[in-house]
């Protein structure tokens, strides 16, 4: 392969095109039903990532366009919101099965959330073992991962178990084994797709909620920007119906 960006295009919207065709033939109808369900019980949507996964965690949570009753919870709350120093913050962490009571130990769980995780590999420890924590508890959990990369690689958690075994909810995001989808040299390979489908599903998701709540005729409760005038006064008005249910910050 050439490895271009025209090629890099290629791949990005091949998948993009995939994604869209089967979100408009309902294929995340039943990830945004446990969604707007959680919703119209009051709860909130609960994201988690590690590695480049947390990008999906942060295109749901806490931005212009997004849900407002959304948390998004990270690794690094061992430390800023547990008993943990900073020095357990490595790039092993996420493969660690243990932290995960420490970690929900952090997050404001109420009775009628839903949690939605990323994953492309979908084995690490503290993944598979977040969503092993959420469905013990009776809350619904949905996968973000990629299937082919999944089933190609053995689970890292006790359990033996995969995200995509433990999720009510499975989307393919349609990265490859390994991720990269271009060849550069000699086996080596650029052009990482999981960022890329991972953040337009949850757009796609967002979208989804949204257009449900609102066809009903009801007011969906979005950020706006809060670089343009208004902005802030809106979301505070919004964020308050949720305040220590939803973390906003770092």
């Amino acid at each position: 392969m050439t490895a271009t960006p025209s090629d890099l295009f290629r791949e990005a919207n091949e998948r993009l095109t995939r994604l869209t065709a089967d979100a408009e033939a309902g294929s995340l109808d039943p990830a945004i039903e446990l969604m707007v369900g959680a919703l119209d019980a009051g709860g909130v949507i609960h994201a988690f990532g590690t590695g480049h996964s947390e990008a999906f965690a942060m295109e749901i949570s806490g931005r212009a366009g997004g849900l407002i009753p959304t948390n998004h919870f990270a690794l690094r709350d061992l430390v800023l919101h547990g008993d943990r120093e900073i020095g357990v913050l490595t790039p092993a962490l996420e493969r660690e099965p243990w932290l995960v009571e420490e970690l929900m130990a952090t997050v404001p769980v109420g009775e009628n959330d839903v949690f939605m995780i990323a994953s492309n590999s979908g084995v690490n420890g503290s993944i598979v073992g977040a969503a092993l924590w959420a469905k013990e508890r009776g809350h619904s959990v949905i996968a973000v991962t990629s299937m082919e990369h999944t089933m190609r690689v053995e689970p890292k958690h006790p359990s033996g178990r995969r995200l995509a075994d433990v999720a009510d909810v499975v989307i393919d995001n349609l990265a490859p084994y390994g991720d990269t989808t271009l060849e550069v040299s000699g086996g080596i390979g650029a052009g990482a797709i999981s960022s890329i489908t991972a953040a337009y599903i949850a757009q796609l998701l967002t979208l989804g909620v949204a257009r449900t709540i609102a066809d009903r005729g009801d007011t969906p409760p979005m950020y706006i920007s809060a670089n343009i005038p208004g902005g802030d006064e809106h979301n505070s008005v919004l964020e308050d119906r949720y305040r220590g249910r939803i973390r906003r910050g770092t």
